[in-house]
């Protein structure tokens, strides 16, 4: 991979990882169109460690949010009296939310890196998804707030983000949708699935960058994989704070119109032969 491919990516990788329009997906469907092989352990895990750029964006957006949340969940675990904090409360729910990812992201790993590569999953997921989103905007009452956040959502939505381990549904669209079918409202909603993202990719990238040093070096390369990550953690800081304005204003469904569009032309590309599923 040369630096102005991974460029592309790291700006590809920052601007969609927190829309609702698949991340990964995007990835798949860029790498390919680049003539890399999707199927490659390192192309696999150099999609995974970029993601923690991304991640690194959220936290130095949200750093305020966190440092709070950590504070007060330190000082509950040494003082009962803490405990009765919102902030203690909402600390465990992230901690809670984040667990369901990463049994299922360990357990499904090889599935995950394997057949879900494939870009007619793609195609599906962000056909299917983009009808669960518009439900969600339509039913979802949007009267409640983050401070009424419960344990039951926090697991909900945390159960409801691993569907985003499918190329095309989305993280952001999959824990979103879940906390509008749960009354919440879509700033609450989305700064929980930006709360929940923080641990889940992290782990993610940690894992891959551990445990398949070996690939990236051999493939991809180390240098163009840090080039990229730098590169979505500054792109991610803009579109972290592109969103919320978003979704302060508008419904998820403006999204929609430009998943099933992709969707339409990736099938197209796929039918004709310009590219191959895998």
């Amino acid at each position: 991979m040369n630096f102005w491919q991974a460029i592309l990516l790291g700006v590809v990788e920052g601007i969609t990882e927190f829309l609702p329009v698949s991340s990964t997906g995007h990835l798949t469907i860029v790498e390919k169109l680049l003539g890399l092989s999707v199927d490659d352990r390192g192309v696999t895990a150099f999609t995974a460690v970029i993601q923690v750029g991304a991640i690194l964006g959220s936290i130095v957006y949200f750093r305020a949010d966190i440092v709070r949340l950590a504070a007060a969940w330190f000082r509950g675990l040494a003082d009962k009296g803490a405990r009765a904090e919102r902030d203690y409360k909402m600390a465990w729910l992230v901690i809670a939310g984040s667990i369901p990812i990463g049994i299922v992201g360990l357990l499904a790993r090889d599935l995950i890196t394997g057949p879900l590569r494939s870009l007619w999953f793609v195609v599906g997921g962000l056909v299917v998804w983009s009808f669960v989103m518009i439900l969600a905007e339509r039913v979802g009452r949007q009267d409640r707030g983050e401070e009424s956040l419960t344990l039951k959502d926090s697991l909900v939505v945390g159960v409801v983000q691993c569907l985003a381990l499918v190329p095309g549904v989305s993280r952001s669209g999959a824990t979103i949708s879940a906390g509008l079918f749960r009354g919440l409202d879509r700033v609450s909603a989305t700064r929980l699935a930006f709360f929940l993202a923080i641990p889940a990719l992290t782990a993610a990238g940690v894992f891959e960058a551990v445990g398949s040093a070996d690939d990236i070096a051999s493939s991809v390369g180390w240098a163009p994989t840090i080039v990229a990550t730098v590169v979505s953690l500054v792109v991610a800081l803009a579109a972290i704070a592109w969103l919320l304005r978003i979704v302060a204003k508008f419904p998820i469904t403006v999204f929609v119109a430009y998943r099933l569009v992709l969707a339409v032309v990736v099938a197209v590309l796929l039918l004709t032969g310009v590219v191959d599923a895998r």
